[in-house]
């Protein structure tokens, strides 16, 4: 009786879901834009969190680094769990515990308990994040919508870190910094209650989790993505950041060989089996290395230089996240046409374009002369550089592995972004002192080292035009 009673109530969920796929989108799509909001929202708040709760200069950065380390470190473990524990249960988990965590990092009175609540918010994501990318493969087994929802989903992605810094400095300037973590209590509740009535509920597979995995690939990346976050404050000679790139390295080889011989692995190795998946997970690797030193050096260009408000600041890249989303009513009428190699590589020529236009800033460069060209070109190269590979990504796996390869899509963007930074930060903070030592203004030797950094963000870029380059040129069919 009771097992008749689950069957009609997942026949229900599952026909519901199917019946409403645009309701079903958005409710997916709203969630993936919420936590990649919050991945640059705190960012032109951290002024006034520091003042308030009483940071320390080098503590401080935890507040984004918190959140970045366990949401990039538990990514693959929460792909595999969807899998195997319910997609759907796991979605809404993760859900209900980043509202939970929000609400809780805006009433913070301590530094600690920010920092705690930033924790949580993170294993939230972690969580709910690659079920939202396997949702939309499962839900969307039409080829045309599927590439349309990837499609919003990418542009939601990627778009979400620049409305995440809009949207930062509206709440900041207008009200308080806690506006920007109370912001997603509505948005978590919403999204958690429709997703209980009208998400459909895929069928779950049977088995056990990878626990060797799981400890071996949160180890092994929550050690490099601490070593990346640690080398771009205190440099790449520090003795703690050598020891965790080297242990995650060494961890990160051991989970390879523990996912060749796992029966049920937490990755399974095939995924990479398939070229144009394996180039796909590669640029979303190589992509962020180039593009999230974008936001980061130019809110401090904006703030620091050009003296804007947070305000102004967050409107400054409302161009470039207009052009992601106009991309996104164009990639499913070009991706089907010409497959995702001219796509991405088109994308990763803007992204240079853009780069190599921004190496040529100054302290006295203007907002529609010196950034709104840069801004517009890596917001149409990010459209159609990203939006190709989680379609490529998602529509060539097997329906059981769905969890599993978004999660390893959404740990490569994430290390990706977070290594590239700390990259770049390195570069920054040595052409910076550089100039500074020969007698620049501190606005001159500011710039100079952003523009150096930029500099070799180009060459990250021109790894993924390469990389691409190895796409066929034919789109890849839709796995049923």
């Amino acid at each position: 009786m009771t097992s008749s009673v689950g069957e009609r109530r997942a026949t229900r969920f599952t026909a519901t879901g199917r019946a409403r796929p645009g309701l079903v989108l958005a409710i997916l799509v709203t969630c993936q834009l919420m936590l990649a909001i919050d991945v640059t929202v705190m960012n032109v708040a951290l002024p006034r969190v520091r003042a308030d709760l009483g940071f320390s200069a080098t503590g401080l950065s935890w507040v984004i680094n918190a959140y970045t380390l366990i949401f990039g470190g538990l990514l693959l473990l929460g792909g595999r769990a969807g899998d195997l524990f319910g997609r759907r249960r796991m979605f809404i988990g993760g859900v209900v515990l980043f509202t939970i965590a929000s609400l809780a990092g805006g009433l913070a009175t301590s530094a600690g308990w920010l920092l705690a609540a930033r924790v949580a918010q993170g294993l939230g994501a972690a969580a709910a994040g690659p079920s939202t990318l396997a949702l939309i493969t499962t839900t969307f087994t039409e080829p045309t919508r599927r590439i349309r929802a990837l499609a919003i989903f990418s542009s939601m992605t990627v778009g979400g870190f620049a409305i995440g810094l809009i949207l930062g400095g509206l709440l900041t300037q207008w009200t308080s910094w806690r506006a920007v973590l109370f912001i997603n209590v509505p948005v978590g509740i919403a999204v958690a209650l429709l997703a209980s009535r009208f998400l459909g509920t895929p069928a779950r597979n049977q088995g056990r989790l990878d626990l060797p995995g799981a400890v071996t690939a949160t180890t092994g990346v929550g050690a490099l993505v601490y070593g990346f976050i640690r080398a771009a404050s205190v440099g790449w000679g520090d003795p703690m950041t050598i020891a965790a790139v080297a242990l995650g390295v060494v961890v990160l080889v051991a989970f390879v060989l523990i996912e060749s011989r796992a029966g049920q692995p937490l990755m399974p190795l095939r995924l990479f089996a398939h070229r144009d998946r394996a180039a796909a997970y590669l640029c979303f690797f190589l992509g962020p290395m180039a593009m999230m030193s974008m936001f980061f050096f130019l809110t401090q260009f904006l703030q620091d230089v050009r003296g804007l408000t947070p305000l102004g600041t967050g409107f400054a890249f409302l161009p470039m996240a207009v052009a992601l989303f106009g991309m996104t009513r164009l990639i499913p009428i070009l991706l089907p046409r010409f497959g995702p190699k001219p796509l991405a590589l088109i994308g990763a020529v803007l992204l240079m374009g853009g780069l190599v236009w921004l190496t040529r800033l100054t302290p006295d460069s203007g907002y529609v002369d010196g950034l709104l060209g840069p801004l517009l070109l890596m917001g149409f190269g990010g459209g159609l550089g990203f939006s190709p590979l989680n379609i490529v990504v998602m529509s060539s796996v097997d329906p059981q592995d769905a969890g599993a390869a978004g999660g390893a899509l959404q740990t490569m963007q994430q290390t990706g972004a977070t290594f590239g930074l700390a990259v770049l930060v390195t570069v920054f903070g040595t052409a910076s002192r550089h100039a500074t030592v020969t007698g620049a203004a501190p606005r001159v030797a500011l710039v100079h080292g952003m523009t150096v950094a930029w500099s070799v963000g180009i060459a990250f870029a021109a790894a993924s035009f390469l990389v691409a380059l190895t796409f066929r040129r034919r789109q890849v069919a839709p796995a049923t």
